[in-house]
């Protein structure tokens, strides 16, 4: 016995507490303190030092332990003569609460040098735990090393494995399995869902009804309805929803969520919506839940009026919920829609440091409003990468070149790393105010400077930058020079510069490339036919209409829309079918003479018909845009500020035309089409026409 003391003692050195009960500093922990020192140390410890003096050290471990001091529990150990398997259950207990795995390896190396035997249970702690804290080797061990094991010792051991991505290793010991219960079988199933293996997922789960006469679980059954979400598997869905209500595991509201999950993944929106209105206790996760899936499926109306029914449900918002709603508002535009979950925000006193709080910057990037962003934002206590970019690229895309590049250098400033999609917003921001060099100079930086490998969307946008200033030359130089295969926006960047300068060959092998990687979108078409349209080419404008006819593909509709008293306009081009059109085309009639009278002159080049001049300038006139400027004019008050939307880019007729309505009018026009925002006032755009 005194050898083994020995023993242990050299493995287990007595503890030293001191004030802030920490271990001294000063103390050879690899030399054992002598009971006399000890205790004339611990003096002002009180309770434990007392016990630990009558040799009580059990009772001062479960001490320490409440004490949340593990390491001096753990060290005390060595003075335990007898060891009980309560005891290391207790400190294995909180060596998994605090994830202390170095401690639990103290306590694991204590079993073996006090020849202490674990037994079944307390090796399946062992398991427990290191599978927990992510050491599943030592895990392994313990398995492996077991005279004896039950169905915890493997499922844990499954489980364990199935969490970390070596589903293979645990689909191993699942079929070696002597026995399986309904843990097992879903351990296995749930991950395969986890690790996005969806279809071995159902596949084991089809082996399980056909092989056991045990009934699914509610954990079962919902690993197996995520799995049918992940392929978008209605049918399967719909089986497993009829076997819960045979079954009865339709009472649950982990199942009610698997299930309105599953429907909204799939599809079946009204369902998902039905499951949800039969829930009794729906938190504020379901809710958020269901809101996203509206958001998800593009019913941004029904979103957000479940949006209004949570907020008078009496159940608080949490930040996912606040950024789904905002993130929404950035995708649909609707910025007064944001503004009023903002002002719900601040009432209730939202956590600036939240991503809620970049939601917010997005949003109001996404829709113009800088101002309100840049507000956002330094209100912030400490902006992360993502506000940073976001009000980067709003300012970019608004044309505010000058106050994104301020605002990458502040970012700079703050210690803060940028990402290649930081310089994404930057090189745009150069792009549109065709500062070429400066462009060329970050994009040089981003390697050199910054340490971060060239994306190809970094090399998409350089190309642009100098396809837009006509340097054909130094673009198609870095394309030679790139170390990965062009990308389907460089080429399109480059066409797009081509049809600026009228550079027909260069657009030709362009187009030649796009359409080896995307043959079915017409925009690289439509864009080829304007550039020989330009150049009077009429032979090959209307060899690309043919080609375009004999593979079926149509020209994407130009749609333009604007939203009034909360009630959204839509319009095509030529659209006549507007109750007011009457009103818009007199307008657009008036206004017209008076464009003229101003010095407008009406672009052309860009209409795909070899037609008389007349003919195609009464083609222009009623583009979608025009038609929805016209719209919100004579739908609105003097001076009232017009915000238009177009799913393309705006052409270079309409964009010319309404800088000259905005000047007749008195009015601020904003229209937002596919590539920026473009803001009229008073016959200037932001843009400075270089877009």
């Amino acid at each position: 016995m005194k050898f083994l003391n020995e023993k242990i003692s050299k493995s287990f050195p007595l503890p030293f507490f001191n004030r802030t009960h920490s271990f001294s500093s000063q103390t050879n922990l690899n030399k054992p303190l002598t009971h006399k020192s000890f205790f004339k140390s611990n003096t002002k410890d009180g309770l434990v030092s007392r016990l630990c003096k009558d040799g009580k050290f059990t009772q001062a471990i479960d001490i320490l332990c409440d004490q949340n001091r593990l390491a001096e529990a753990v060290q005390l150990l060595s003075h335990i003569v007898r060891p009980s398997t309560s005891l290391y259950s207790t400190l294995l207990q909180h060596c998994l609460q605090h994830r202390a795995l170095d401690q639990a390896k103290l306590v694991h190396s204590h079993t073996r040098v006090s020849g202490f035997e674990p037994g079944l249970f307390l090796c399946n702690r062992f398991i427990d735990l290191y599978a927990k804290c992510g050491s599943l080797l030592d895990a392994q061990k313990v398995f492996e090393e077991m005279p004896e094991r039950d169905l915890c010792s493997w499922n844990t051991m499954i489980s364990g494995y199935a969490k970390v991505r070596k589903i293979g290793e645990a689909r191993k010991l699942f079929d070696e399995m002597p026995q399986r219960d309904n843990f097992s079988w879903t351990a296995m199933i749930s991950g395969y869902v986890r690790h996005q293996r969806p279809n071995e997922a159902l596949e084991l789960y089809r082996t399980m009804q056909r092989r056991e006469c045990s009934k699914s679980n509610k954990f079962t059954v919902s690993s197996v309805l995520a799995a049918s979400a992940a392929i978008h598997s209605l049918r399967m869905g719909k089986e497993i929803h009829g076997y819960i209500t045979r079954t009865g595991l339709d009472s649950d509201e982990v199942v009610w969520t698997a299930l309105s999950d599953m429907y909204g993944k799939c599809g079946s929106i009204e369902e998902a919506r039905r499951i949800f209105d039969k829930m009794v206790n729906r938190d504020v996760v379901t809710w958020t839940a269901m809101i996203g899936r509206y958001f998800e499926d593009g019913k941004k109306d029904e979103g957000l009026a479940l949006f209004s029914e949570l907020m008078k449900s009496g159940i608080r918002p949490n930040e996912f919920t606040f950024a789904g709603v905002l993130n929404a508002c950035a995708d649909h535009a609707t910025e007064n829609l944001g503004k009023q979950v903002q002002g719900y925000m601040t009432r209730i006193g939202f956590d600036p440091f939240s991503f809620a709080a970049s939601a917010l910057v997005h949003m109001y990037s996404k829709c113009g409003n800088t101002a309100n962003a840049n507000k956002v934002l330094k209100g912030m206590p400490g902006p992360d990468l993502v506000s940073w970019t976001s009000l980067i690229v709003g300012y970019a895309q608004s044309g505010q070149a000058e106050e994104a590049l301020q605002l990458f250098e502040s970012l700079l400033k703050s210690g803060t790393r940028p990402d290649h999609v930081t310089f994404v917003g930057v090189l745009s921001a150069c792009t549109h105010a065709g500062l070429v060099d400066k462009g060329l100079e970050y994009f040089y930086s981003i390697k050199a400077k910054h340490g971060l490998k060239h994306t190809a969307d970094h090399y998409a946008c350089v190309v642009d930058l100098l396809a837009r200033a006509g340097r054909f030359d130094e673009a198609e130089n870095i394309i030679s020079e790139m170390p990965m295969k062009p990308s389907k926006f460089l080429w399109a960047s480059l066409i797009g510069g081509c049809r600026i300068h009228g550079n027909v060959k260069l657009a030709k092998r362009a187009a030649e490339a796009l359409f080896e990687i995307e043959p079915e979108n017409p925009a690289t078409y439509v864009t080829l036919a304007n550039i020989y349209a330009t150049a009077g080419m009429w032979s090959e404008v209307t060899k690309v209409r043919k080609e375009m006819d004999e593979s079926g593909i149509i020209k994407k509709p130009g749609l333009s829309w604007i939203e009034i008293k909360r009630e959204m306009h839509v319009f095509l081009v030529g659209d006549q079918s507007h109750p007011r059109y009457n009103e818009i085309d007199h307008f657009l009639s008036e206004i017209s003479k008076r464009m003229k009278e101003e010095g407008y002159v009406p672009d052309t080049n860009f209409v795909l018909h070899d037609v008389e001049e007349e003919q195609k300038e009464q083609n222009l006139s009623y583009h979608s845009e025009k038609l929805a400027v016209a719209f919100g004019i004579v739908s609105t008050p003097p001076g009232t500020a017009i915000k238009v939307f177009k799913n393309l880019r705006t052409c270079v007729d309409c964009h010319n035309a309404i800088k000259f309505i905005s000047k007749i009018s008195n009015r601020k026009i904003v229209v937002r089409d596919s590539n920026r925002f473009h803001w009229f006032e008073d016959g200037k755009c932001s843009c400075l026409d270089y877009w």
